[in-house]
């Protein structure tokens, strides 16, 4: 089994391999005003980590340590990348070739506290998956994963582990993370109306535009959700969506109209490291775009995009 990109994210219907590319440290020092005035640095709310190592840290079964692609990317190798910038903060996502064994992203949050929250990925059918969320609250997960293609997130709206997962998520004060498909949409929307309360993040736009076209109906799903008011969106994985080339200014107006929706209070800016500087893409392009690239977003919604909310959703919980 060849390993995903950001579980799928290349390839909606097939597992690929990426090519591993030098990483050139993007070397721009960020300024007060091109950091959106952020006391504490912003903030990237989506980023993949790993070792080289594989006897500490061995890769699930079904998949193969020789097919992990890039090599590594460990925590220095983020930083390299993300404290020119002016990003001081970071949430890891549990990456798909560990699957329930945390114990990676769960090490680097130990290393680096202050820099790291993360979104960890549990089985919700484990008898005691609620003393299992709490205990990871503990360690700095503010989060969990969820792969919410359209036949799971059906299958989900009955299940009672499930909901009874959700459930808990809104009690412990985690958000449910969803990597998500277009179509999965109506679903979700079914699946949130029945547990309003708990905070859900759809991560990278729910993948819209990875055909290469936006299309009118899937980001007019997207915007629906925005009358949950606990629901917020990932503006990230520019790399991947619409033309799929840098400065990514074609997503301009698909972020303009999640801002009128959501408002700028429920949108967070994320990288989607390392994919984000694979195949000649960099870390700066992608921060850019938001920062420098889109003049219909004021300095206050910028700070939001790039700091505050995922400060609010990853950092002010009430068990982080």
């Amino acid at each position: 089994m060849t390993l995903p990109s950001d579980d799928g994210l290349l390839s909606r219907r097939s597992l690929i391999k990426v090519t591993a590319l030098a990483a050139v440290p993007f070397m721009i020092r960020a300024t007060p005003s091109r950091a959106a005035d952020i006391t504490g640095g912003l903030i990237d709310a989506h980023v993949h980590v790993w070792p080289a190592e594989t006897t500490r840290y061995p890769v699930a079964e079904g998949f193969k340590k020789e097919n992990v692609q890039p090599i590594s990317f460990t925590p220095e190798e983020l930083f390299a990348e993300c404290r020119p910038q002016g990003v001081t903060r970071v949430v890891l996502i549990q990456m798909s070739f560990y699957k329930f064994d945390n114990s990676y992203m769960l090490d680097a949050i130990r290393q680096y506290p202050d820099a790291f929250r993360g979104v960890a990925i549990v089985d919700e059918k484990q008898a005691n998956v609620g003393d299992t969320m709490k205990e990871l609250a503990k360690s700095g997960v503010t989060g969990f994963r969820l792969y919410a293609t359209k036949p799971a997130v059906e299958s989900w709206l009955n299940a009672t582990e499930m909901n009874a997962f959700w459930k808990l998520a809104a009690q412990t004060g985690q958000a449910v993370c969803l990597l998500s498909d277009p179509d999965a949409l109506p679903a979700i929307d079914a699946m949130i109306k029945k547990h309003p309360e708990t905070t859900v993040v759809i991560d990278h736009f729910s993948r819209i535009g990875m055909s290469g076209t936006i299309q009118q109906q899937d980001l007019d799903n997207l915007c629906r959700l925005a009358r949950y008011p606990n629901v917020f969106v990932k503006t990230s994985a520019f790399y991947a969506l619409g033309k799929k080339q840098a400065p990514y200014t074609d997503l301009g107006p698909m972020v303009r109209r999640l801002r009128d929706a959501y408002g700028a209070k429920r949108l967070m800016w994320a990288s989607d490291c390392p994919f984000q500087v694979q195949g000649g893409h960099t870390y700066g392009e992608s921060i850019s775009l938001i920062r420098d690239k889109l003049d219909f977003l004021t300095q206050e919604e910028k700070s939001w995009i790039l700091a505050k909310t995922a400060e609010n959703v990853y950092w002010t919980s009430s068990n982080s």
